[in-house]
């Protein structure tokens, strides 16, 4: 059994990089390589969408100078692989709120997206500047302005509706998450849409990943049976 969809939350840079005696922002610039690397094993395994978790609403609380570092990679990554995932098919999406991004930064976004809307590859979705408790509350306030518009009645807020404002309408739900680094969190990552995903955990810093534990993840993956809420076939006998 193969997912249609892998999410990754890409952690562990930083200590990476404090084991090698290196600042934190070779760490950030290894991830970078890391993702390259990822990116074209998702596609070469056929799987049609992958998320990665590039940098949080709460990671703005960080040093301003590794915020600075992890806004130069973000333009970087960009500017240098944009052309080579639209070559391959890619299509861009990006998640997350964008009110009060930097005008570079938002405008880079846009183009990545614009640029590959059409592609019929894998998809990358990218959440950027993403919460997903904020998320959720942008969401329950579109569906609450309708309410209070009188366009809808609060019994007709369904679970499909909520979700229809949610940044990742039209995206299917992940079937694995993956962390790296050993944490063993979700970490305000995709809580609404993870709900049923199956989770692996590796020790693998994030910098250190490569398709052998991408391979590992989906070994295990294929492994579990997904009950979603229910039991399958030989518990129910």
């Amino acid at each position: 059994m193969k997912p249609e969809h892998i999410a990754i939350i890409m952690d562990g840079n930083g200590r990476w990089a404090k084991a090698r005696g290196l600042p934190r922002s070779a760490g950030h610039r290894a991830g970078v390589e890391a993702l390259q690397r990822t990116v074209r094993a998702v596609g070469d395994r056929g799987i049609g969408w992958l998320t990665v978790y590039a940098f949080s609403s709460e990671n703005w609380s960080r040093p301003k100078t590794e915020v600075k570092d992890l806004m130069g990679l973000l333009k970087l990554f960009i500017r240098r692989d944009l052309a080579e995932l639209h070559r391959n098919g890619v299509r861009v999406r990006v998640i997350g709120e964008r009110t009060g991004l930097q005008a570079d930064i938002a405008d880079l976004l846009r183009e990545a997206e614009t640029l590959t809307a059409l592609n019929r590859g894998m998809t990358l979705v990218i959440a950027f500047n993403y919460g997903s408790r904020d998320e959720i509350v942008r969401a329950a306030r579109v569906a609450a302005e309708a309410v209070r518009r009188g366009e809808m009645t609060p019994g007709e807020i369904t679970e499909a509706l909520l979700a229809s404002h949610l940044d990742t309408a039209g995206i299917p739900d992940p079937d694995l998450v993956i962390r790296t680094s050993g944490e063993q969190r979700l970490s305000n990552f995709l809580l609404w849409q993870a709900a049923y995903a199956e989770l692996v955990f590796t020790p693998r810093y994030w910098p250190d990943f490569g398709p052998d534990d991408l391979d590992a993840a989906l070994e295990t993956f294929d492994a579990r049976e997904r009950r979603f809420g229910g039991l399958v076939a030989r518990d129910a006998s």
